[in-house]
């Protein structure tokens, strides 16, 4: 079976997760894909496989090499909430004409657009009918790591020790909550969930979730002089006291956001929930003291009735790698032998690496081939997810 065939098998499976559940993994359709995952883990013959609470775990012992270092992949199961991930129907564009696709009647992809379209003319594509996403994140992962250790395994290529771990809830900040480093016993890592496969990433934002709660008092409104106070409006107030143009339209680069997750209100009640993402660690604590500034303020204007939870998601991994930069330096030597030269960007956004590598294991970031993520125009290159395949046992060549 091939990486494409992977792929579109594996994005067959609803895995998405559920920020309001406390339950790990956060939804009972992820542990489906796991079982699935770990029965083809020890059918394809890895020397260990263990599933525990959602992660499934596969080792493999050094073959043919006197080299002890250990390395490890991971991608994560679970896909994005901004649209269903149900009944995935995708679709395969052979030689990709540079033009308009045209997922259905409704929805189209146009180059100017999706940027990212002018960079695959000629290649073949994935993509979504136009009612779902695709999955690429990071079923395009799994995808490619299953292959490249198929591969490996079938192969006389001498290699180290090697581990490889499939997350649920990366998509809610939650992914690595359960992963047990003493079932993954490497000298470092890599997460195979970015897009362009020339990258490496290891900057990402520091991050966090802001739930705003507001309780409001419901009367009628013929009799409700100086005495409604009407939650959803409050929502509405503490919306506009944040800085307009940090939000993520406005932003690029390592500039941070605040990014209005969802907003729900009637008079009685509303909710605001918003991600709070920074690269720079003090500009990231000035955020986190904006938001409880602002609920301070409209607390004393309207006699507390404004609650203001933040919680902490991940940090820039780049501060807890301590400079020790073993892991990009045989990424980046993978890379050019794959004929290309290796590029460093800023994550907008993060991943499992970024949570594993504060806890110690140094785990930065890899490409998929798959773009536009969390949306109905994702698509995914065919050629480019080959190319990963390639690159993740180069990178394991000992």
């Amino acid at each position: 079976m091939s990486v494409e065939e992977k792929f579109i098998r594996y994005v067959q499976y609803d895995t998405q997760s559920d920020a309001s559940s406390q339950t790990i993994p956060s939804t009972k359709k992820q542990l489906v894909l796991a079982d699935a995952l770990k029965k083809e883990c020890e059918a394809m013959g890895f020397d260990r496989v263990v599933e525990k609470q959602g992660t499934v775990y596969a080792f493999l012992k050094e073959k043919g090499t006197r080299s002890k270092e250990a390395i490890g992949f991971v991608a994560h199961m679970d896909t994005a909430s901004e649209i269903s991930g149900k009944n995935v129907k995708p679709k395969i564009i052979r030689d990709y004409d540079g033009q308009t696709i045209h997922l259905n009647e409704t929805y189209s992809m146009d180059p100017d657009r999706f940027p990212s379209l002018k960079k695959v003319k000629h290649e073949d594509l994935i993509v979504t009918d136009g009612t779902t996403l695709l999955g690429g994140d990071d079923k395009a992962g799994i995808a490619i790591i299953m292959q490249a250790m198929e591969e490996l395994i079938h192969s006389d290529q001498p290699h180290g020790p090697v581990a490889i771990a499939f997350t649920p809830d990366e998509e809610i900040g939650r992914g690595v909550e359960a992963f047990n480093l003493k079932e993954f016993p490497v000298d470092f890592a890599y997460t195979i969930d970015g897009d362009r496969i020339d990258a490496i990433d290891y900057e990402t934002f520091n991050a966090a979730e802001a739930i705003i709660d507001i309780q409001g008092v419901s009367i009628h409104p013929g009799d409700a002089k100086d005495r409604m106070v009407n939650a959803a409006l409050l929502a509405i107030e503490f919306a506009s006291m944040l800085p307009k143009d940090e939000i993520p339209s406005k932003t690029e680069g390592r500039e941070g956001f605040y990014h209005l997750l969802s907003i729900e209100g009637e008079c009685e009640h509303a909710k605001l929930v918003y991600l709070l993402r920074e690269h720079d660690v003090n500009k990231f604590e000035n955020q986190m003291e904006t938001i409880q500034q602002i609920a301070k303020e409209m607390n004393a204007k309207y006699n507390n009735r404004i609650e203001a939870a933040i919680r902490k998601q991940y940090s820039n991994m780049k501060e807890y790698m301590h400079g020790d930069l073993r892991s990009v330096h045989r990424a980046e030597e993978a890379i050019r032998k794959a004929g290309m030269e290796p590029v460093h960007t800023p994550v907008r956004g993060g991943t499992d690496g970024a949570m594993l590598t504060e806890r110690g294991l140094i785990c930065p970031n890899l490409g998929t081939g798959s773009y536009n993520h969390h949306g109905r125009y994702e698509f995914a290159s065919i050629p480019q997810m080959k190319k990963m395949v390639e690159i993740v046992k180069s990178i394991l060549e000992g």
